[in-house]
């Protein structure tokens, strides 16, 4: 009974490991991604006419929020709404 019970313990000692290396492996690729995307992030910064594209994604995001905000609704037509009702 005891062989068995350290033979269980074994193996989930085993998969602990192994999950607990999959996860660092997971943080060390995350922090790659972030280097990557900050040294990327500052590279567009370098780039000519970069704050004239920010402006210009700033207005159109303002005007995509006019927009969800209820400003242009789907309208149905009074004859197409006769013929929603009868199906």
């Amino acid at each position: 009974m005891k062989g068995q019970k350290q033979s269980r313990v074994d193996n989930l000692e085993k998969r602990m490991a192994a999950v607990t290396n999959v996860l660092q492996q997971l943080i060390n690729e995350l922090n790659n991604v972030k280097t990557i995307s900050m040294g990327t992030l500052q590279t567009i910064k370098e780039m000519p006419d970069y704050d004239e594209a920010i402006e210009k994604l700033k207005k159109k995001n303002e005007e995509m929020q006019q927009v969800s905000e209820g400003e242009a609704k789907l309208e149905i037509p009074d004859d197409q709404k006769e013929d929603l009702q009868k199906v």
